[in-house]
């Protein structure tokens, strides 16, 4: 065995670098010094992400026989990832440092990292076996990062159902996969391609038909998404946002991999229709069950199904295009909805409450954080000139680029439809805390110095994306 094959793991090395350091600080530092826990993690998944930024791939490079494969583009999908892992590092410092969390707040460090090495892992995979490796190393850490809070019922009931559901949704992945493996008799993509060509048949959708439900409980497609709302109210705010953001995005980036190289041959035939069908449903379905939550968790889970579902317009252009949307609306959804998770965050640690009628008059007493939770909802709902809108133009644009069909017109038409719905739950926020009266706001307090960086970070990915949205001509010179 060739060792110099693990030097194209380049940022899977970093990572594990990190890691390594953060689990032997926390398992040998004194009691004392147990606080600087949070804070070395996030200095150095900051550096970790700095070095993202620098060409630490210029050419697509292969390891493991071809099962591995890295390029400039996975190195940005990685980076991207980092970003939020990095904000979501930052607004848990308090958090992690509070009384009935301290005890294991290295674990929730050592949990989070791990997870995004299976995250990488599924991203660079071009053999099933590795996909399935990567795909568990990111689910299993994370049902121990929802039951995190132990004293909680609730706590304990979202991680029981994540992991049912995790384990039902991987039963169902492998089920296709063993069924693709008979079909091809390889577990390469590119060799199920070749030996798949011009062979669709009832087993071959059956297999696809797997593959997507596998994952559509990955992103809280509908209708697999029903987990969603109950284990994102249970966990702990900081494992919610990282779950809603983080963990969708990866499976979001390997959704696409896998559908454009494994079946885009079978586009017309099999799975177009049946994305069609999931992205009408995640939409509609998403949106108008937001309307009706009052749990600001619960509400963002919602909103959160919604957002997978234009996530998913990006696949179907399959094209340099698509994958750029697809990006620069990941790094924008980072920004918007951990912006949003920083206020309830913040809110939740200083007054327990995270219900939206207790955001009532909020402006009178919070005017910044009123003020950071709007433009996250303007961002969310696709309000110019923030950074939402033009990832929504981008998606919308990458979809119907090159196409004469009229039903991906109307699938566009229903998703711009539905953009109108979304705009009146996001305002049902921001009339809370700017118009509606209450008779007991929350009382003026000062959010910790951790939970304002990571909102300002996140006001200004908002704001620089919307102004500065060139960035997503970066992206899509990179992607080609």
């Amino acid at each position: 065995m060739d060792y110099s094959q693990f030097l194209a793991l380049k940022q899977e090395i970093g990572l594990l670098i990190v890691f390594l350091l953060v689990f032997l600080y926390d398992t040998f530092c004194s009691p004392r010094s147990a606080k600087a826990v949070p804070m070395i993690a996030t200095v150095l998944m900051g550096v970790l992400v700095a070095w993202g930024f620098c060409p630490v791939v210029k050419a697509p490079e292969t390891a493991f026989a071809g099962m591995y494969v890295t390029s400039p583009v996975m190195v940005a999908i990685k980076n991207i990832l980092n970003v939020g892992v990095f904000i979501v590092l930052i607004q848990s410092v308090k958090w992690a440092n509070s009384e009935f969390t301290a005890v294991r707040r290295g674990e929730f460090y050592e949990l989070i990292l791990l997870t995004l090495l299976g995250m990488y892992l599924m991203i660079s995979s071009r053999h099933f076996l590795m996909f399935i490796i990567g795909l568990e190393t990111a689910s299993l850490p994370l049902c121990a990062l929802v039951a995190f809070d132990k004293h909680r019922y609730e706590s304990h009931e979202a991680a029981i159902k994540y992991v049912l559901t995790a384990v039902f949704s991987s039963a169902i992945l492998l089920m296709g996969l063993s069924f693709v493996y008979g079909l091809a008799g390889t577990l390469y993509y590119d060799g199920i391609t070749g030996a798949l060509a011009g062979r669709m048949g009832v087993m071959l959708s059956v297999a696809l038909a797997f593959v997507m439900a596998g994952f559509g409980f990955k992103l809280s497609l509908v209708p697999f998404h029903l987990w969603t709302a109950d284990v994102y109210q249970g966990a702990p705010t900081s494992v919610t946002s990282y779950l809603s953001v983080i963990s969708k995005g990866s499976a979001a980036f390997a959704f696409l991999v896998v559908l454009t190289q494994v079946f885009g041959q079978f586009y017309a035939q099999a799975w177009e229709w049946m994305l069609y069908a999931l992205i009408i449903l995640t939409i509609t379905v998403g949106n108008l069950f937001a309307i009706r939550q009052t749990n600001m968790k619960r509400f963002l889970a919602f909103s959160s199904i919604s957002q997978a579902g234009y996530i998913m317009l990006a696949i179907i252009g399959d094209n340099d295009m698509g994958v750029s949307a697809l990006m620069f609306y990941t790094l924008v959804y980072v920004f918007s909805n951990l912006a949003a998770f920083g206020v309830i965050g913040a809110i939740e640690n200083a007054t327990g409450k995270v219900d939206m009628t207790d955001y009532n008059g909020l402006y009178k007493t919070n005017p910044r954080l009123s003020f950071t939770m709007m433009l996250a909802m303007f961002s969310l709902a696709g309000i110019p000139p923030f950074a939402g809108f033009f990832s929504k133009f981008f998606v919308f644009t990458a979809a119907l680029n090159g196409t004469a069909s009229a039903a991906l017109y109307v699938l566009v038409l229903i998703a711009l439809i539905n953009t109108i719905i979304s705009l009146y739950y996001y305002l049902l926020v921001v009339k809370a805390m700017f118009i509606n009266e209450s008779d007991s706001p929350i009382a003026t307090f000062r959010s910790a110095c951790s939970e304002r960086l990571g909102m300002w970070i996140c006001v200004a990915g908002i704001i620089g994306l919307g102004i500065v949205s060139y960035f997503y001509d970066y992206l899509l010179t990179v992607v080609a």
